[in-house]
């Protein structure tokens, strides 16, 4: 019923949202009559805030059109290679038409970012994605909205979490003999699921995993967003956080844990941060500061848009990370495509380097929770294992703004360099080579 209630209450102020967004414009338009108020431009800025405030966030898109390579600049192509019910892999395949740029790209190394399905759209990793690709073959995976995935499309489990994981890593080895995967937060258990259980069948493991701000182990340094789920019981959360989709959505029926809600918890982490941020971008209008005002609106456009999680998948993962800790515990069994129930075996990793970073501000993950993933993977050398503590940042700081981009790409990119050389599949140039003179022929 609070997901009806909160639908109604959106939709009622949706025309208010509208006429706060033309008053603003009414009020800051040199034409307008209005504008000529002493009090116009404090009018304006009111009306705009209020806009921002009321509006409804939709799910923003990437946006990366170019990127700057060593005086070269390099057009970006955004398209879906995997649709899946509940993800798309999606790839940024870059083009030149410099010779001598062009044969540096063919050469670099092929990653896979996973991003978060915690609440917010992948997107949030724009600026990840963007440094990237001056130096790898990028792909991600863009989770989709549970509330417009039709029942038909069945549930979607923590299970399939890690199934699709190890479906994007197969693809990604067919196509160039081996991949680099970069987990950011809540992925970070999944993909170290789905890496073990691939070296536990004896596949081809990634050449590496970078696993960033992630509660592996989420015993050590707890949050307040372990502590919350630590207090309550599974029962709780089944009861509490879980309504079904409304009838004005594709998947209206749909059990899920909304995206407003998680939204809600972000905010009242730090009310008063967000409010002074509110404050501050209301003085900026008045002032005229349109630079400060810009990045207000593009910081809320990427945290005020959220996504709802199927309720099997939130409910799971509760319970896996944060409730028995089946990974550090080694109780972790899962579903895997073929039917099959195997136990995740972290030890079992050999050849797959890792590198772990944290954040030393980071009030989401705490300190030493990703670094838990060393004492797992035992099987790994310790010359294949590298952690860094990025100090000054918080959260968002180790995959996004000037820290990420300054001190933690650096040495993303070294890693994955030094590790790039391993277990590869059949050479895939070759097979294409052999393809295309079959259909010559």
């Amino acid at each position: 019923m609070l997901y009806q209630i909160y639908e109604a209450q959106r939709s009622m102020m949706e025309p208010f949202a509208d006429f706060a967004q033309a008053a603003s414009k009414l009020y800051s338009n040199p034409m307008s009559p209005l504008a000529q108020n002493p009090l116009s431009q404090r009018m304006a800025a009111g009306y705009d805030l209020a806009y921002r405030l009321w509006k409804d966030y939709e799910k923003p898109q990437f946006g990366i059109q170019t990127v700057q390579v060593d005086g070269v600049e390099l057009a970006i192509h955004e398209r879906v290679e995997i649709d899946k019910p509940f993800c798309e892999l999606r790839r940024f395949k870059r083009f030149s038409d410099d010779p001598e740029a062009l044969t540096r790209l063919k050469g670099q190394p092929a990653v896979l970012i996973v991003a978060p399905l915690s609440g917010h759209y992948a997107t949030l990793l724009r600026d990840t994605v963007r440094t990237m690709l001056k130096d790898h073959k990028v792909y991600i995976t863009d989770w989709k909205n549970a509330r417009t995935v039709p029942l038909e499309q069945g549930e979607f489990h923590l299970d399939d979490y890690v199934n699709y994981v190890q479906e994007f890593i197969r693809h990604l080895q067919h196509e160039y003999g081996n991949c680099h995967v970069m987990s950011v937060c809540q992925p970070t258990v999944p993909v170290l699921a789905a890496v073990s259980l691939m070296a536990s069948r004896g596949e081809t493991t990634p050449l590496s995993m970078i696993m960033m701000g992630g509660p592996i182990d989420a015993r050590k340094s707890p949050t307040a967003v372990n502590n919350l789920a630590a207090n309550k019981s599974f029962e709780w959360f089944e009861s509490n956080v879980i309504y079904r989709v409304p009838t004005n959505f594709p998947g209206a029926g749909r059990r899920v844990y909304p995206g407003f809600l998680q939204h809600t918890g972000f905010v009242a982490m730090n009310p008063d941060r967000h409010l002074s941020s509110h404050y501050d971008y209301f003085k900026h209008l008045i002032a005229g500061d349109d630079a400060s005002a810009e990045m207000h609106r593009q910081f809320y456009d990427e945290y005020n848009a959220v996504l709802d999680m199927d309720a099997d998948y939130y409910l799971e993962t509760i319970r896996v990370v944060f409730l028995v800790f089946a990974l550090v515990n080694g109780s972790w069994d899962v579903i895997c495509e073929d039917g099959d129930l195997e136990r995740v075996r972290p030890e079992d990793i050999t050849t797959t380097a890792h590198f772990t970073i944290e954040g030393e501000l980071d009030d989401i993950s705490g300190s030493g929770q990703t670094e838990a993933a060393h004492a797992l993977c035992t099987g790994v050398p310790k010359t294949k294992q590298k952690h860094l503590e990025v100090k000054g940042a918080g959260h968002y700081g180790i995959f996004s703004g000037r820290r990420w981009r300054e001190v933690v790409y650096p040495q993303v990119r070294d890693f994955i360099l030094q590790h790039n050389d391993g277990p590869k599949l059949a050479a895939p140039a070759a097979k294409k080579a052999a393809r295309r003179k079959q259909v010559a022929a």
